[in-house]
């Protein structure tokens, strides 16, 4: 690490810092960035769980789980859930399954997923 580096990581923001630690975790674990995910293709994304919501869907239940990975955001739904145990925001996470996109978000409906 060189005094640029060094410079660099004593100026940078809360954010900037997240965002970098997101990044790098995604690229260990060699998942797809969430910006490079096309629309209905398969793909598995890593990242740090930012929001979990309960949303209504047809009469049901359906729990959003966003997922940031520091390139960007993607959703995971779960129909017919109330709750997954262990999961909460800033628990880390990787999904894979078929990508859609709608109304400008990433969606991942029913992935497969495991907790880190």
């Amino acid at each position: 690490m060189g005094v640029r580096d060094i410079l660099k990581r004593m100026t940078a923001s809360v954010e900037e810092l997240d965002r970098d630690r997101r990044r790098r975790e995604c690229d260990a674990l060699g998942a797809t960035p969430v910006a490079a995910v096309g629309p209905r293709s398969r793909a598995k994304v890593s990242g740090e769980v930012v929001s979990v919501r309960i949303v209504p869907r047809a009469g049901a239940p359906s729990l959003e789980v966003a997922i940031d990975d520091g390139y960007g955001r993607a959703v995971a739904v779960f129909f017919g859930r109330k709750g997954l145990g262990g999961l909460n925001p800033g628990r880390r996470l990787v999904v894979e399954g078929v990508a859609q996109h709608e109304r400008g978000r990433t969606v991942f409906y029913n992935p497969a997923y495991t907790l880190l």
